[in-house]
């Protein structure tokens, strides 16, 4: 497999209990949401800037490294998967919303990871689940992605 190279931009960094977006009219960073006491991102969480998702929005990625990043931060980055995830909005509609794995191509700590493993990607699930019901959504996994075919669904726009 030929890995290929991904632009990452991270909105919410590791550890924190805040959640920003970037907002393409003002080309500025948001705070969105404040997340409840104890709950905080478990890794750094961005976007791939030219992609498009059903809603519009740029395909989501969590971000694996040991790096203290900040909110904007660019890093060039390889995918190791995804988890495949519909997204029942507050009106029960569903949108396909998948939540694909990277690693940085400088990090040292998760250099050797090809896929994410099976503990991690479970703990990722329950994040995510106990993130969009915090929104009033229901976060819902349909399986995973390894790396080859989770690049083949990234298509820029």
């Amino acid at each position: 497999m030929i890995i290929k190279e991904l632009h990452v931009v991270i909105e919410t960094p590791k550890g924190s209990s805040e959640k920003y977006d970037f907002d393409p009219v003002s080309r500025f960073f948001v705070l969105s949401q404040a997340l409840p006491a104890g709950m905080m991102f478990p890794f750094d969480m961005g976007f791939i800037p030219g992609t498009r998702t059903e809603d519009g929005n740029p395909l989501d990625v969590m971000v694996l490294s040991e790096f203290k990043t900040f909110t904007g931060c660019m890093m060039k980055c390889r995918l190791i998967g995804a988890i495949k995830a519909v997204i029942y909005e507050a009106d029960g509609q569903p949108v396909r919303r998948d939540r694909y794995v990277a690693v940085p191509f400088l990090s040292r700590m998760y250099k050797e990871l090809d896929v994410v493993p099976d503990r991690m990607m479970r703990e990722l699930e329950r994040f995510f689940t106990a993130y969009h019901e915090l929104e009033g959504k229901i976060f819902k996994p349909a399986g995973y992605l390894d790396a080859a075919p989770a690049y083949e669904q990234i298509k820029f726009v």
